[in-house]
């Protein structure tokens, strides 16, 4: 309790009455009433949260009282066709399950030059069948060195590059009227020395020293590195940095990159205010970059840390007041069990699928499926209203992020396993396919990371028609297991590395500019084009959007395991009224059975959902090399 004008007050009635005492903040009328509908639902949760990080602030209710109205402030700013969104999605909150789900990714400059670029790309991205666009970092950051935009200088800027915010909002406005949800990075675990609060904390302002981790000598950067790991050991040793001044700063990743301080409640409402900011101008989700990092505490690893989800939901409590439609994707590079913490409709409802990633390579170099299967069999399913984004490769390098005690199961050494997976991709082992090119490559201990688009990386640089298959299967598994499937835009035409890239400024020491390509036009142009790779892939992948799109078990995550029996072939079920999924894929190179006994708990009549043709399986089904099979089967009851 808190006494003002001799009065106890509650938390919520003293942020009632702040709120009551600012008269114009909320202007009498429905979009008051609704805020203060959901102040009423939320207050609980958002006290409960904001109290576990700070409740030992002497100033706590003051920092709370401020939260609530600078919600209210963003609320009356909020645009009367994003409020629209909100009630039409508070109604349909599952809208991101849906089957008809598909997302793209790109960098604007690369892919578009500038926003209105991507604007003139808006029919292009429906005749693909997009309702979801996730654009790169595209805030202003410093140059040439910006770690790909990820050393963000402000979150009110867009990159003069690339145009304006006002054409962000427009183009924002343009893609929701097209049924495209806008999706951007909020890099909240670091700004760049050049944000202006770094700027003043690198001048001595005390106010903004306190944004970030800064000490007066290395007493303090020591004892935090006792447990802390090193991220980008070629970068800078440690976790630390020494400033102009002499002072010491953490930069977890790259030296321009300062860790921002949320022990401290005015970080917390700074960042608040810039995320709903952006929500204001359109966005729809916000890629939350790096959460494993965003806590530290001493003695411990700084990763992964109980706070780092109150944070996130703390986050959310504040969105669910002026922003309720917006969503989190969590971005976890980190153990599978890790991974997995971070999904729930209070704190990520979407996240990456790193470990499916990681996996289709690793069958792929294989010819085996043991890994992947016993990975969607254990990690795949998760909370309702939450979904993967699956993908078969990002803007990032690809890492071997599977545990080594799954693969330990399986008679598989990890550490020996992952050096054959790097020199396999790598073409450094006989017999390879792949033209990938190593990231942070360590040739003494054989530990890398892999670069390379999709095309590249399956073998299309020999011109085989196998790589093309290997594309298509690859893709195969994106679509059919669950959750949002994401392309990185080009890679639907099979664009190939750019082996150029260390010629452009700031990209030299980064291989994973090679797999980020400018706009492949030469390529898009033949999509259509019969007997070329890009009209093969395009098609393929095309089919399968649109049978994905037409088939209401393909919606949410939910998935069953099914053996198959065969070390080849992966299996799996997408469950539906009545009737299920059943997915095959080959992952071999020769001809595969799956044998009748295997298939004897459905009925012998099926329809393969991407040939539209009927087919009996009590004969057992036989899959080409790199073969997949969606088929609608029905459980054999007798």
């Amino acid at each position: 309790m808190v006494e003002a004008a001799g009065v106890d007050q509650t938390p919520r009635e003293h942020a009632l009455n702040a709120l009551a005492a600012q008269a114009g903040l909320l202007p009498q009328g429905q979009d008051s009433a609704d805020f203060r509908e959901r102040l009423d639902r939320h207050f609980p949760d958002l006290y409960r949260l904001f109290h576990t990080l700070y409740g030992t602030q002497p100033d706590f209710q003051d920092q709370l009282t401020s939260l609530v109205l600078q919600t209210a402030r963003s609320w009356n700013d909020r645009p009367a066709e994003l409020k629209a969104l909100d009630a039409e999605r508070e109604h349909n909150s599952g809208w991101f399950l849906d089957n008809s789900m598909l997302g793209g990714v790109c960098y604007v400059d690369r892919y578009a030059e500038d926003l209105e670029g991507v604007r003139a790309r808006i029919p292009y991205f429906k005749e693909l069948g997009l309702t979801y666009l996730h654009l790169m970092p595209l805030f202003l950051a410093p140059e040439p060195h910006s770690d790909g935009g990820y050393a963000v200088s402000s979150y009110r800027q867009v990159n003069p590059k690339l145009g304006t915010m006002e054409q962000l909002r427009e183009l924002a406005a343009e893609l929701r009227s097209n049924g495209i949800s806008l999706v951007v990075d909020f890099i909240f675990n670091h700004t760049s020395d050049e944000h202006d609060w770094a700027r003043r904390a690198a001048d001595g302002d005390p106010e903004y020293s306190d944004y970030y981790w800064i000490y007066p000598d290395r007493t303090m950067p020591d004892a935090f590195e006792q447990n802390v790991r090193e991220i980008f050991p070629e970068n800078h040793p440690g976790s630390f940095i020494r400033m102009e001044d002499g002072r010491w700063v953490w930069a977890t990743f790259h030296t321009y990159q300062w860790d921002l301080n949320y022990s401290n409640p005015d970080v917390f409402r700074a960042m608040a205010g810039e995320m709903l900011f952006l929500a204001n101008q359109g966005v729809d989700i916000l890629r939350m970059d790096a959460v494993a990092f965003i806590w530290k505490q001493l003695g411990t690893p700084c990763e992964n840390l109980p706070e780092a989800h109150t944070l996130l939901q703390a986050f959310n409590a504040v969105c669910r007041l002026a922003a309720p439609s917006l969503l989190f994707k969590s971005e976890a590079i980190v153990h599978p069990d890790e991974v997995a913490l971070y999904i729930d409709p209070a704190e990520c409802q979407l996240s990456y699928n790193p470990l499916q990633m990681a996996l289709i390579w690793e069958a792929m170099a294989t010819r085996d499926v043991a890994l992947l299967s016993q990975a969607l069999e254990r990690r795949h399913n998760i909370p309702e209203g939450t979904s993967w984004v699956n993908y078969v490769r990002s803007h990032d390098d690809i890492g071997w992020t599977f545990a080594d005690e799954d693969a330990a199961e399986l008679g598989i050494n990890g550490f020996d396993h992952r050096r054959f997976l790097n020199s396999f991709y790598v073409n450094r082992f006989p017999g390879s396919f792949a033209r990938g090119v190593p990231f942070q490559d360590n040739p003494r201990t054989g530990d890398c990371r892999i670069s390379g688009t999709t095309a590249s990386l399956c073998g299309l640089e020999d011109g085989t028609g196998q790589a093309i298959d290997r594309i298509l299967l690859a893709h195969s598994v994106i679509f059919s297991t669950g959750g949002i499937p994401l392309l990185y835009l080009g890679d639907e035409v099979a664009q190939l590395n750019d082996y150029g890239y260390a010629l452009e400024e700031g990209h030299g020491a980064d291989s994973r500019w090679v797999h980020r390509p400018h706009y492949p036009a030469e390529r898009y142009a033949k999509r259509h084009e019969p007997g070329t790779p890009e009209a093969a892939v395009f098609e393929g992948l095309r089919t399968m959007i649109s049978v994905r799109s037409a088939t209401p078990e393909f919606a949410g995550t939910r998935l069953v395991h099914f053996d198959t029996n065969n070390p080849g072939v992966l299996g799996y079920q997408r469950p539906g009224e009545g009737t299920h999924i059943l997915v095959l894929a080959n992952f071999s190179d020769g001809n595969q059975t799956v044998t009748a006994q295997t298939l004897s708990g459905f009925a012998a009549g099926a329809v393969d959902l991407l040939t539209g043709n009927p087919v009996r399986i009590e004969g057992g089904v036989v899959l080409r090399p790199q073969e997949f099979r969606w088929l609608r089967v029905t459980p054999d009851r007798g």
